[in-house]
């Protein structure tokens, strides 16, 4: 383990079941998921660039694929699904509060224009950009939709 932020055992024992199968499937076996799911982790929490991953959850280069591709199909998608089954749901619908003080967009993504990644489906893109646009949308019970209801506020 690097340090205190990995995942434990008992959350790997629970996590561990819901990743792909390591065999090969043309070449060699994948490196160890757990290394990898805790680089992915790590990156995640600070923010860094995948290139300032330590060392010690291997390659930046694997890990970075890795998540990419799990991204791509649904693998991550279907352990939150599992993670949150029995959780404390409303309605099969989970209440976020964003506090526009703690998101900010990265400065390089101000107005660059993009091509969609080559390597991910079109379907799956499809439906990331649906889901996306229908939750920005969808006003829940007992929030605030910012285009319909008048909150005494202003926008800037």
């Amino acid at each position: 383990m690097h340090n205190r932020h990995d995942l434990t055992d008992q959350e790997w024992a629970l996590l561990e079941p819901l990743l792909p199968d390591r065999t090969p499937r043309r070449a060699r076996p994948w490196k160890d998921h757990r290394r990898v799911v805790d680089g992915v982790l790590w990156r995640t929490r600070t923010g860094s660039p995948w290139r300032d991953l330590p060392a010690s959850y291997g390659s930046w280069k694997t890990v970075y694929n890795r998540h990419r591709r799990w991204s791509a199909d649904g693998t991550w998608v279907r352990v939150l699904r599992e993670l949150q089954r029995g959780c404390d749901l409303v309605e099969d619908r989970w209440v976020v509060a964003v506090d526009s003080t703690v998101v900010r967009a990265h400065h390089h993504a101000a107005g660059a224009r993009h091509e969609p990644p080559r390597d991910v489906p079109a379907a799956v893109l499809a439906t990331a950009l649906a889901e996306d646009l229908t939750s920005a949308m969808a006003s829940t019970p007992g929030t605030v939709s910012a285009v319909t209801d008048d909150t005494g506020g202003n926008v800037e």
